[in-house]
């Protein structure tokens, strides 16, 4: 019988596997990621109750305080339910009551995310929003934000053969046709959406140039769109883009069988 089952039978608290502990100025930011990450990983399922305040909060190496303000920060990230009253305990929520938008959160769905079915729904949710976006600045833009956006264009194109450069202009094509459009929210979502998979080895994956070129003629096809005016197939080409992109770069043994549009 293992140590921690022993204590189970024992009525001891559970005792979670928790990762080393941080630096004292960062001791709050870590319990709340580690308690995000057991909660997302499964290693704490739906239904479960967190082990009591003052063992909890002794297994962190922290006080009681910090603990009470982290757990409330997972409470409003829809992770967990605090029972009033004494027994009622901290209970773990079914993911359909998590703030999925959540930095936090949203970081440890993609990292625990071993069918990469989040990053094709993040990757289909981003499509529309930008599509849209970039319909809006087709039907609005001025001279100015076009030469703005054309000149983005130029740098794609002359840095295609520099990888990090490419990559680079090609975020600050997205960000103009997103700030053009005047639409703060979708472009708020939108950052937010395409920053998480960034952080993800597995969505910011390194390019041959044959594929940065192709990414290249998309942004111009997008581009063009936006130029004459033409706001559906402003839409389209965005939309294309993002989705086609994606399954370029999708690793081979977790790709699906349906394009992403």
């Amino acid at each position: 019988m293992t140590e921690q089952a022993a204590a189970a039978d024992r009525g001891a608290p559970r005792v979670l596997p928790l990762p080393d502990r941080s630096p004292a100025p960062r001791l709050g930011v870590a319990v709340v990621e580690a308690l995000v990450d057991l909660i997302v990983s499964g290693a704490l399922a739906p239904g479960d109750t967190l082990p009591p305040e003052l063992p909890l909060s002794q297994q962190f190496g922290v006080s009681r305080t910090v603990l009470r303000e982290s757990i409330k920060r997972l409470e409003e990230k829809g992770l967990v339910s605090v029972g009033q009253g004494r027994g009622r305990g901290t209970v773990v929520q079914p993911t359909r009551s998590w703030n999925t938008m959540d930095r936090v959160v949203l970081k440890a769905l993609i990292a625990h995310d071993r069918t990469l079915g989040v990053l094709d729904e993040l990757t289909v949710v981003r499509g529309q929003l930008e599509a849209a976006m970039a319909g809006e600045t087709a039907r609005t833009r001025s001279s100015v934000e076009l030469d703005i956006l054309r000149g983005a264009l130029e740098d794609m194109r002359v840095s295609v053969h520099d990888a990090p450069v490419f990559n680079a202009a090609d975020v600050t094509f997205h960000e103009i046709v997103m700030a053009a459009s005047g639409n703060r929210l979708a472009e708020s979502i939108a950052r937010v959406l395409f920053e998480r998979a960034r952080e993800s080895a597995r969505y910011d994956v390194a390019t041959p140039l044959s594929l940065r070129q192709e990414t290249l003629r998309e942004h111009e096809r997008v581009f063009r769109a936006i130029e004459a005016g033409l706001v559906r197939e402003a839409e389209e080409s965005m939309r294309a883009h993002i989705c086609d992109a994606w399954t370029r770069r999708r690793p081979p043994d977790h790709k699906g069988t349906q394009r992403l549009r």
